[in-house]
């Protein structure tokens, strides 16, 4: 294939740089485009809170953590009530571990397993991630590793125009400049890993209309590029109407607080000063909860000791230094701040001390262990949001885009391009569903296309 302008297109510079790295390092020579010229701060990757699920690795060997990919896969069907892509959640989880090995023993990756807290869903301790715990280190680095590998060429801002085919298999692509200059190029293998659907808030109305109003906290060049482009090759899609959306965005800076807020022990209020839902569900659930009370917005209540437990993340400090925190000596103290009832809130605090202790049930149904909250409170104002969507074109264990339920020959799909692993709607979504599909279907495409059964 000398005629080849390159062995792999890929499109987007997020999670799909995995697919890159792994096939250059498998002998192709690779193009990266992506749409955002400042796509290093503004993709879903460069946002998220680095957590990447997986089961049976070294990490959590050294831990003395017990898991498999089976144990994965039974975490993925519980929280998704058996509704997500069985395929697809076996692959991943089984790829997770050979994923994050090559991270860190081919990329230099620094990865760390996080045993001080466990997301909602998760059995197990599982999420590995880099210092700081946030996606801007993690692409940086990708970003680093990509720039300095020479059969790696990254472009930006370009972005991905069409895939043309012939004799029913890829065969190229056309990209372009934002000024409308547009090149075609020869490639036999694309990945699609633009991410979702987020930014096209007409779309969003239509397939997720529950989320809709809510802010969107994500890349703003996630307009369904990959949606247009499979779907005029005539692509199957499915789970159109899953998503991942967070209940804990700061309000005043517009930064992720963080679900560790509340899973180390944090209760959410609303503006009445009353708890409202069990916060042990979920954060992606729990935005549109959050969502439905007076107003749409409401606190996490927590104290001192949370809060030093939550300066692990680079997002927490942040908001912390953007003075989002508001500090009070007492529960009274603190509604006058906050402007809400000091009867409810004294009433609430005073409540979920005593069920974080275990001297009664739990208002909401909360059965988490947690830290009691003990004064002085923090308060921190939170607004809902929609991260990313999590449907999107059909793909197999190989990542290869389905139409009709058979694979497009050379087409690949990743991340919020692709279905995931989260069954419908937001309350599938495990911590690191985004993660693990952008960065595992990502090297399963490179594994795949460098195969000798690359269709």
């Amino acid at each position: 294939m000398e005629d080849l302008d390159f062995d792999l297109v890929v499109a987007g510079a997020g999670g799909g740089l995995v697919a890159a790295l792994r096939a250059a390092e498998l002998g192709s020579r690779v193009l990266v485009v992506d749409a955002d010229e400042h796509f290093q701060r503004g993709n879903n990757t460069s946002m998220c809170t680095a957590m990447i699920p997986a089961a049976g690795t070294r990490w959590q060997r050294s831990a003395g953590v017990q898991d498999s990919p089976d144990r994965f896969i039974g975490d993925i069907e519980r929280k998704t009530g058996g509704t997500a892509d069985r395929r697809l959640a076996r692959a991943l989880a089984q790829a997770s571990a050979p994923l994050v090995t090559w991270l860190a023993d081919s990329q230099d990756l620094d990865l760390e397993l996080v045993t001080d807290f466990r997301y909602p869903g998760h059995s197990a301790d599982r999420c590995h991630t880099v210092a700081g715990r946030h996606g801007s280190r993690l692409l940086r680095h990708l970003v680093q590793r990509a720039h300095a590998h020479p059969r790696i060429e990254l472009i930006a801002p370009m972005s991905l125009r069409e895939v043309c085919m012939t004799d029913g298999r890829v065969s190229g692509v056309e990209i372009a400049t934002p000024d409308g200059h547009s090149e075609q190029l020869a490639t036999t293998g694309v990945l699609l890993a633009t991410n979702g659907f987020g930014a096209d808030r007409a779309l969003v109305r239509q397939l997720i209309p529950e989320i809709a109003d809510c802010h969107y906290h994500g890349g703003q060049f996630s307009r369904g590029d990959a949606l247009r482009i499979g779907c005029g090759l005539g692509a199957d899609t499915a789970y159109l109407d899953a998503y991942q959306g967070h209940a804990a965005l700061s309000s005043r800076s517009q930064t992720l607080v963080g679900w560790a807020t509340v899973v180390h022990g944090g209760v959410i209020v609303n503006r009445d000063g009353r708890r409202f839902a069990p916060e042990s569900t979920g954060y992606s659930e729990f935005a549109a909860t959050l969502a439905a009370q007076p107003g749409g917005t409401g606190w996490i209540v927590i104290d001192e000791h949370i809060e030093t437990l939550c300066a692990a993340f680079d997002d927490f400090r942040a908001v912390a230094a953007s003075g989002s925190l508001v500090r009070a000596d007492n529960a009274g103290e603190l509604a006058e701040c906050l402007g809400v009832s000091a009867t409810a809130l004294e009433d609430e605090l005073v409540a979920a001390h005593r069920s974080a202790a275990g001297q009664e049930p739990d208002r909401q149904g909360r059965t988490d262990e947690r830290h009691p909250l003990t004064a002085p409170c923090i308060a921190i104002a939170i607004t809902p949001a929609l991260f990313h969507t999590q449907g999107g074109l059909v793909v197999d264990e190989h990542a290869r885009v389905l139409a009709g339920g058979s694979p497009i020959p050379g087409l690949y799909a990743s991340g919020g391009a692709a279905i995931g692993i989260s069954g419908h709607g937001a309350s599938g979504y495990l911590a690191g569903n985004g993660l693990i599909a952008a960065l595992g279907l990502a090297f399963l495409a490179a594994e795949h296309l460098n195969s000798p059964v690359a269709a």
